[in-house]
């Protein structure tokens, strides 16, 4: 999503938008509602937030705990 290059689902994370509207990052990929990639990387990140792709692509404002949240999830596994 941020940076258009193309790769494997299993090396992306899946952010859904339930059917509740909740905001979820979604480890399994087996979610139910409306689903978004992101590159597993810090700068990719980056540039969803500043060009505000993932509120477009999921129809909902993000806040700043999901990104936080996402953030962690890069973190944790590149470590």
């Amino acid at each position: 999503m941020g940076c258009h290059s193309k790769k494997d689902k299993k090396d992306l994370i899946r952010i859904v938008r339930t059917t509740q509207g909740d905001i979820q990052i979604d480890k399994t990929g087996k979610l139910n509602g409306r689903g978004a990639y992101i590159c597993n990387n810090i700068a990719c990140l980056e540039k969803v937030i500043k060009s505000k792709r993932l509120e477009k692509m999921l129809e909902v404002p993000i806040s700043d705990e999901i990104y936080h949240a996402l953030r962690g999830v890069m973190i944790d596994e590149k470590g």
